[in-house]
């Protein structure tokens, strides 16, 4: 049996190959192993503190919820309703009742909830609704078209339900 010297690789060494090594190309290095998958997670609840809060019947105020995001179906299914049908205006307070998911320690929040809650309040989870749904803002970066400067636009202000 012969051994090769220090730092010279068996396979170099005539009659030196092994079983493992025979077929091996001692030129291309092994395949590197596939990295493990990194999973990245989505985040889908937000939480929020309304600026004013919704009072329940006993007069307990509800300031802190729970907002997630919109599907494709939350947004279509109002359009049926027979009161957005009458009140486009309507749409939002539907909406919102179909994405809030925790609003204090209320049990249920449906669109009855929200239709009671102060003015303030809807404005802002309009406004939250919009920055979620927009992947976490609502401005786009644009280019003036006669003298090119770039600048950023707000997009909200639209209705919702109308993305």
């Amino acid at each position: 049996m012969r051994r090769s010297g220090a730092g010279a690789p068996a396979a170099a060494m005539p009659g030196a190959e092994s079983s493992a090594e025979v077929g091996a190309d001692p030129v291309q290095p092994p395949a590197p192993t596939a990295a493990p998958a990194v999973r990245q997670t989505l985040r889908t609840e937000f939480p929020f503190q309304l600026p004013r809060g919704y009072v329940d019947e006993s007069g307990t105020v509800h300031q802190d919820g729970v907002m997630r995001l919109a599907t494709a179906r939350d947004e279509l299914v109002p359009l049926r309703d027979v009161r957005v049908q009458e009140n486009p205006a309507y749409l939002s307070v539907v909406l919102l009742g179909r994405v809030i998911t925790r609003l204090g320690t209320v049990p249920m929040v449906h669109d009855g909830i929200v239709e009671n809650m102060f003015a303030s309040d809807l404005a802002f989870l309009q406004d939250f609704y919009r920055q979620i749904n927009a992947e976490g803002h609502t401005r786009a970066a644009v280019q003036c078209p006669h003298c090119a400067e770039p600048f950023e636009v707000e997009l909200g202000g639209s209705r919702l339900g109308e993305s």
